[in-house]
């Protein structure tokens, strides 16, 4: 296959094991020596669940997303650039990729506004919900990522942005991804989720659909999309309507599977494509 510029979204389960970072790490050296651009993109739900129960801060959810109060934001900051970010630089940089960590402050390549939520109440009215420093994408000055896959650095972004008055909010990291694919251009903006792709009949194995076109996606919702899988296909669906060629959910457990799809052309996971 030849060279192409991906976006990774990297998450769940293949971020709390150390052995299975080092594989990812060592997959995408192999990825990077066959002349792949890559950026990646990560989350760390389970590790701010853990920094907010130690700093003695509840967590809230409403909709799948987190509330977000400004002493939460100090904690997730910390945690998202401090110790994710940097834990994930120093094992990809130990296994001889040109790693780099970046967040969407860094040379404010990423605007947000807060994000707030809207409801349809029984009476036809609409109710807003504020999520505090929830922030939804305004922007993004992709200037500094482009520099940085030209000089051959890896750049490993935290999903954390400002707003115009420099106020730091948290980013869902699907969205995260999916507006940073769509701006660098991508050719694949692949999630790496715990699941081996998007199932007719979950969790038999035979009923993957490994091709979907963009049409075929909105009568799939409530039906084969559910639950956590609905924000990652929504952020995939938004990054190929704004130019990104290909959409791929591969196992991130298992970084043999990326490694089968570019190396070897592999039918695998399922791909989202115009």
């Amino acid at each position: 296959m030849s060279s192409s510029k991906l976006l990774i979204k990297y998450g769940g389960n293949a971020m709390i094991n150390q052995e299975l970072k080092v594989q990812i790490a060592q997959t995408l050296y192999r990825l990077k020596h066959a002349g792949h651009e890559i950026v990646l993109v990560h989350g760390g739900g389970p590790f701010i669940n853990k920094a907010l129960e130690k700093a003695k801060i509840p967590s809230e959810f409403i909709e799948g997303q987190r509330r977000t109060s400004p002493e939460a934001m100090i904690e997730i900051q910390k945690t998202l650039i401090g110790e994710v970010n940097a834990d994930l630089v120093k094992i990809f940089s130990q296994q001889g990729l040109k790693a780099i960590g970046l967040s969407g402050l860094d040379n404010q390549a990423v605007i947000v506004n807060p994000k707030k939520l809207q409801f349809n109440l029984p009476d036809g009215s609409l109710e807003e919900v504020d999520l505090g420093r929830v922030g939804q994408i305004s922007s993004i000055d992709a200037d500094l990522i482009h520099s940085l896959l030209q000089g051959k650095f890896l750049p490993i972004m935290a999903c954390i942005a400002a707003d115009t008055e420099a106020l730091s909010y948290n980013v869902n990291a699907d969205d995260f991804a999916g507006e940073v694919a769509a701006a660098i251009q991508a050719d694949y903006y692949i999630s790496l989720t715990d699941v081996d792709g998007l199932y007719q009949n979950y969790p038999d194995p035979i009923s993957i659909l490994h091709a979907i076109s963009l049409s075929e996606l909105p009568d799939l919702y409530g039906e084969i999309i559910q639950g956590g899988m609905i924000p990652k296909i929504q952020s995939l669906e938004n990054a190929l309507k704004k130019g990104v060629k290909n959409a791929l959910i591969l196992n991130g457990t298992q970084p043999e599977q990326l490694l089968a799809y570019f190396e070897k052309g592999s039918t695998i996971g399922t791909t989202i494509t115009h």
